[in-house]
């Protein structure tokens, strides 16, 4: 009897139909995804050659990488490449995976950023995501950014230079390796703000990333809480402080802001509704 021949098409139909009952979020673009990476080609490629046979490696290959999706390992750690901003990002575990929601910090902090003599700061970095993009977006602009770990900002490193950009890395506790003296016209910033007690009900996926960019303590105020207290002072007159947060922090962050010396403070919504992140701004 004949081996049955796999198809992209028939592929992707299976796949989907797999991942769904695995409970995976988009199972049809993780089927085409997670199928591109192991044919070594862009998903457009899938449909051209919807009716060529798949070689016997490469369905090895394929069914692993849906076994390792159905198990909870995100499809960006497997695939290795995360789009931000309309700009590949190379991810891995050492560090969050860019969220599109993300995408909204860094539009606030171009509305702050001078097109030229502009000096902004990425804490938290992570991949580097943030810093790298107001760092292409504002190429006549001085882009610095810090993490305190080493791997993140290896992986930071990674992606500035496969983006082409000269990217100012620092690595420390948030503001403790920013050279003193300079001030900035936006600080934008994606800490780790998830309540402790949350942490344990996240996705299943989000457990396979870092933790120490995701704790934000007891409250979820922990790091936040540090990075407020000392970002009026690093600011220039008017300055901006653009900041990821955790929904909960409605209210606790503006007043935060408002407490620690900040001119005004609003809270602004993703395109889901859900507080996102809180834009404040330093007294001129």
């Amino acid at each position: 009897m004949a081996a049955e021949i796999w198809t992209p098409l028939k592929l992707i139909a299976w796949a989907q139909g797999y991942l769904a009952r695995a409970g995976v979020d988009a199972p049809r673009l993780t089927a085409e995804l997670l199928l591109a990476h192991a044919l070594g080609c862009v998903r457009l490629r899938l449909y051209l050659d919807f009716d060529k046979p798949v070689a016997e490696p490469e369905l090895a290959r394929y069914r692993l990488l849906l076994k390792r999706r159905a198990d909870g390992e995100p499809t960006a750690y497997l695939v290795g490449v995360k789009e931000f901003y309309g700009r590949d990002f190379r991810i891995d575990v050492r560090a969050l995976i860019p969220r599109p929601e993300t995408e909204l910090v860094v539009e606030a902090a171009l509305a702050h950023l001078p097109a030229t003599g502009g000096v902004a700061l990425d804490l938290c970095t992570g991949s580097g995501c943030i810093g790298i993009t107001l760092a292409l977006e504002r190429p006549c602009s001085r882009v610095l950014a810090s993490d305190v770990s080493a791997d993140a900002l290896g992986l930071a490193r990674e992606n500035a230079d496969q983006l082409g950009v000269g990217l100012e890395l620092l690595q420390g506790d948030l503001f403790a390796p920013v050279p003193a003296d300079v001030r900035f016209d936006v600080i934008a910033a994606n800490p780790p703000y998830v309540p402790t007690g949350e942490l344990r009900r996240l996705a299943r996926e989000l457990h396979r990333e870092p933790v120490l960019a995701l704790d934000g303590g007891e409250d979820g105020l922990s790091v936040t809480r540090r990075l407020v207290s000392d970002a009026a002072a690093r600011l220039r007159p008017g300055g901006a402080l653009v900041v990821e947060m955790h929904e909960s922090h409605l209210e606790s962050l503006p007043a935060l802001c408002l407490e620690l010396g900040f001119e005004d403070a609003e809270a602004r919504r993703d395109l889901a509704d859900l507080p996102r992140f809180v834009v404040a701004r330093a007294k001129a």
